[in-house]
């Protein structure tokens, strides 16, 4: 016969044995621990030494996106040394305009010079004139001399199309009107050679105004782009005289002017 403690004590043991964490501590640490490590793994992730670092991912996948950062960081480099490069050549004003001694050199000469005027006066004759000159070149019915007329003005228009593009409202036209003026010049040898543009524009009368470009080492055939445009232009009148200069070492080596020029 057993007593009441007895049994309550037996009792107890029945009931506490299965649940006391102290008797099973380690299993239950480890078994933490497994649960953990696979849900750092589902995650791709393995925890070292206080630092997370990538695992389970394919390598052929990791490569390829480094592939593709390096490619990017390339394009930007390029993109960002154009910008540079253009805002380096961009003409700058001439506050005095001084005269400079003259030394001709055969090494340095102009090849071309292109003059454009983008108006903001529209000219339907000539655009009724082309689209009948379309119509009539679709049907073959077109004339050697109406074909040339037809080139020229497809390249009229691809020059407008091209010095207005990205100008969406009035006020952005407006900045792009005026003359342009494209000397395309060549040096034999590498030298460091400014280009200036001198000009006269009709409201000022006598005044010799100047813009120029510097370039270093440069040779072989280049292009010198000089604009009179926006306010410039409607406030000044048209480019009524002009000269272009390549000069080295302070002196001129070559000279292009227009007739008008004294």
């Amino acid at each position: 016969m057993q007593c009441d403690r007895c049994g309550h004590v037996k009792r107890m043991r029945r009931v506490s044995h299965p649940t006391d964490p102290a008797k099973d501590f380690e299993p239950a640490e480890r078994h933490r621990a497994r649960n953990e490590h696979r849900s750092l793994g589902n995650l791709g992730l393995k925890v070292h030494g206080g630092k997370a670092f990538t695992h389970g991912i394919d390598r052929t996948r990791w490569s390829r996106l480094i592939r593709l950062m390096r490619f990017i960081c390339a394009i930007a480099l390029l993109v960002g040394a154009s910008c540079l490069a253009a805002a380096a050549n961009e003409p700058r004003t001439v506050a005095n305009v001084s005269s400079v001694p003259v030394a001709l050199d055969p090494d340095f000469s102009f090849r071309k010079t292109k003059i454009y005027t983008l108006s903001d006066q529209a000219q339907p004759h000539a655009k009724t004139k082309g689209s009948t000159d379309l119509q009539n070149a679709a049907k073959g019915k077109l004339a050697p001399s109406s074909s040339k007329s037809v080139a020229q003005e497809a390249s009229l228009n691809f020059e407008r199309s091209y010095r207005l593009y990205g100008a969406v409202t009035a006020a952005d036209q407006r900045q792009r009107h005026g003359q342009y003026f494209d000397f395309f010049w060549r040096a034999k040898h590498p030298a460091d050679v400014t280009v200036r543009f001198e000009y006269k524009q009709e409201k000022l009368r006598a005044l010799t105004q100047a813009k120029e470009v510097a370039y270093r080492d440069i040779h072989g055939t280049n292009r010198s782009e000089f604009r009179v445009i926006g306010d410039e232009f409607f406030d000044d009148g048209k480019v009524l005289a002009w000269r272009c200069l390549l000069i080295e070492h302070g002196r001129i080596v070559a000279e292009k002017r227009s007739f008008l020029w004294d």
